[in-house]
C-alpha cells in the first residue's frame, strides 16, 4: 500500500504498526492507530504524545516503530515534531540540511502547527486526539497540518497549501489534501457564540439546534478558498469517537489517553 502511488487511503499494517494512509508520488504518508506500540494504559499503546504523562523512552520506541513501518526508520534522527500550539504557524523545511534542520527544531520547539517540508528523507509527525489532521501533497513536496478549531478558525490548511506550493513552485491546483480520523461533525458540540464566529466565517457552516461543528468542512472551504480543487480532497471518513477503539480521542476518554499522529516523508 504504501509503496506506489494511489488515489485513496488505505490501511496496512506492518510490525504491528497500522497506518491509514497512500503513497503520493515520492510522498508516503499515512495516520497511525492506536495499537502496535509499548506504551502502558492508559496510553496503550501507540501513544506518540510526549506530553501526555506517558513514559519518554517507550514514546520515542513507538516512534521509531511509526517510521519503520512508513519505510524510513534511518531518518528517525532528522524526525521534526513540533509543539502544538493551535495556532496557524507554518514552519518550511527546504534542504534538510543539519543547519536547518536544528533551526527548524528549535522554532518548532517554540510552537507550530504545520510543517512544510520539500526535503527527501526529513520525515514529519504531528500528533492529535480529536482535532483534525491534514496531510498536502504534491510533486515537490507535503505538508503536515494540525487544525483544531482555533486552527481551522485561522484557515491554517489554507495557509499551508499556499507554502507548500510557494515552495515547491507549484500551484495550488496541483495539490491533494488529506483529512484523516478525527472528531466528525456529527459529534463536536460547541457553544453557540463559537458556533456563531464560524457560521459568520465560512458559509459551508450553519446554525444547528445541537451546536454542532463540522471542522472538516470549514478545512475543506479553506482548502478550495486557497486553490486545491474540490477533488482533490480525500476525506478518510473516519471519527474518533466511533472508532476510538483505533484512534485515542481526548474527550471519549475524559482528557486521558495517548495521542495517535500523522506522519509524512518524501523519498
Amino acid at each position: 500500500m504504501l509503496d506506489r502511488p494511489e488515489s485513496k487511503l488505505e490501511r496496512a499494517v506492518r510490525g504491528g504498526v497500522a497506518l491509514v494512509g497512500a503513497c503520493d508520488g515520492r510522498v508516503a504518508f499515512g495516520f497511525t492507530e492506536r495499537t502496535g506500540g509499548v506504551s502502558r494504559a492508559p496510553y496503550a499503546s501507540l501513544n506518540l504524545g510526549t506530553h501526555v504523562g506517558d513514559d519518554p523512552d517507550a514514546v520515542t520506541e513507538n516512534r521509531r516503530r511509526v517510521l519503520a513501518a512508513l519505510g524510513c526508520e534511518d531518518a528517525i534522527g532528522r524526525l521534526i515534531v513540533p509543539n502544538q500550539v493551535h495556532g496557524d504557524t507554518v514552519l518550511t523545511i527546504r534542504e534538510g540540511s543539519a543547519v536547518e534542520l536544528a533551526d527548524i527544531s528549535c522554532r518548532a520547539a517554540e510552537g507550530a502547527d504545520a510543517i512544510v517540508c520539500r526535503a527527501p528523507g526529513v520525515p514529519v509527525m504531528l500528533c492529535f486526539a480529536d482535532c483534525v489532521p491534514v496531510v498536502l501533497t504534491c510533486p515537490g513536496g507535503f505538508a503536515v497540518v494540525h487544525s483544531g478549531w482555533k486552527g481551522t478558525f485561522a484557515g491554517i490548511a489554507g495557509k499551508a497549501a499556499r507554502e507548500l506550493a510557494a515552495a515547491a513552485g507549484a500551484s495550488t491546483a496541483e495539490l491533494r489534501a488529506w483529512i484523516g480520523p478525527h472528531i466528525r461533525g456529527d459529534e463536536y458540540q460547541v457553544s453557540e457564540e463559537l458556533l456563531g464566529r464560524f457560521c459568520e466565517r465560512f458559509p459551508c457552516i450553519e446554525p444547528n439546534p445541537g451546536r454542532l461543528l463540522d471542522l472538516s468542512a470549514a478545512i475543506r472551504f479553506a482548502l478550495v478558498e486557497a486553490g486545491v480543487a474540490p477533488d482533490a480532497i480525500c476525506d478518510a471518513g473516519l471519527s474518533t469517537i466511533r472508532d476510538n477503539d483505533r484512534f485515542f480521542s481526548y474527550r471519549a476518554e475524559d482528557g486521558t489517553c495517548g495521542r495517535y499522529a500523522a506522519v509524512a516523508v518524501m523519498r
